[in-house]
């Protein structure tokens, strides 16, 4: 999840919680040296609280035990549980007794919500670029 926040100099920077719980983000860039107020992250694009690059490069993230991206042991009901974070919103896909059955769910979602979005993107981009 990622959160879209205003530093003190009027710039705003789009930062993971875990960077702004654990203290690692403190500005948008602007104490860095080199970089003015309000400078986004080089290499990154942000359409509504989404990192289109992160999204499409489908990372299993360090902590992720199952080996597939929104999919994780739920201890406490003992199933596993599908979830999909896209637009700032968590979308909770459902809990499942087979690993299989998450992972389908987990997809689905992916081809519905995230596929639509990754190919529209694509295509502002290329319009952009024979724009410009």
């Amino acid at each position: 999840t990622a959160w879209l926040c205003r530093c003190d100099c009027g710039g705003q920077a789009v930062v993971l919680t875990y960077r702004l719980r654990s203290g690692h983000t403190s500005s948008c860039g602007c104490l860095v040296a080199g970089r003015g107020p309000g400078a986004d992250l080089p290499g990154l694009t942000y359409v509504d609280g989404t990192c289109v690059e992160m999204l499409a490069a489908k990372t299993v993230r360090r902590n992720n035990t199952s080996g597939v991206p929104g999919v994780d042991w739920c201890a406490q009901k003992g199933r596993w549980r599908a979830t999909l974070c896209f637009k700032g919103r968590r979308h909770y896909l459902g809990s499942y007794t087979q690993f299989e059955d998450a992972v389908k769910a987990r997809k689905r979602a992916e081809e519905e919500l995230v596929a639509p979005f990754l190919r529209e993107f694509a295509g502002d981009a290329a319009h952009q670029a024979a724009d410009g």
